[in-house]
């Protein structure tokens, strides 16, 4: 038996954006955020974006931040486009430099309005280049702690999603079974993606970056073979039709 293995495995990161200094009109915020949204954070390893940050170049800096961070029970583990000097601070105070731009998600207007001319051999060969959309099919219940990723397509799971456990999928997911835990469809930014399950009991569900947590549902909210889908840029639940 080999002493260890490698494996890759995908996590939903948080990015937190900084738009500003980390002072105390920013701990309010994060304060009250998280009073409104407890679930929305609780165990998501979270990245700090410090592209519109200020005063945060000292080697003492990013280590209080996190610390206070961390004091929120907020799983800061990582910076994300700051400058050499917040790098040199991040790696310092234990932090892991991410690449330029990681993680950060192209505007929809932008690419729904991007009518530039286009050579169409480059076009017939880039959409050649792209993968496939690809259905990912899961057969047994979803325990808690664990993390199913879809990244090129639907996710259909043939059984219940356990409290705790977290599906992911940049199309559609299907839930032949209870959810509860976390669902994220739609992860690189497809409005028109949908959440199905037969019984719903989830405590976190989002579309596009769009969410919304079980003590936000209201309490006339169908639980019995339902969807979840965006419309006005708000989350809808309705029974399946």
């Amino acid at each position: 038996m080999k002493p260890l293995q490698v494996r890759g495995r995908f996590f939903t990161a948080i990015a937190l954006h900084l738009t500003g200094r980390a002072d105390q009109a920013f701990f309010d915020a994060l304060d009250e955020k998280l009073l409104q949204t407890p679930l929305f954070f609780e165990n998501a390893p979270l990245v700090l974006d410090l592209e519109e940050s200020q005063g945060l170049g000292g080697p003492r800096d990013l280590a209080d931040l996190a610390e206070a961070l961390r004091a929120r029970r907020l799983s800061v583990f990582g910076v994300q486009n700051g400058t050499a000097e917040q790098a040199e601070a991040a790696i310092a105070a234990g932090l892991v430099v991410l690449p330029p731009g990681g993680g950060r998600s192209v505007p929809l207007e932008r690419v729904s309005r991007d009518h530039s001319p286009r050579d169409p051999k480059q076009a017939l060969a880039a959409a050649a280049a792209e993968p496939l959309p690809t259905t990912r099919l899961i057969t047994q219940p979803v325990r808690s702690g664990q993390t199913i990723f879809a990244d090129r397509g639907d996710l259909i799971i043939i059984g219940p999603v356990s409290s705790g456990a977290e599906i992911i999928a940049s199309g559609n997911i299907h839930v032949y079974g209870r959810l509860r835990g976390r669902a994220l469809a739609g992860v690189n930014g497809d409005t028109t993606a949908r959440i199905f399950c037969n019984a719903l009991d989830a405590e976190l569900l989002a579309i596009a970056g769009l969410y919304t947590t079980s003590e936000a549902l209201a309490a006339d909210t169908p639980r019995q073979f339902v969807q979840v889908f965006l419309e006005d840029e708000k989350l809808r639940v309705e029974t399946l039709k």
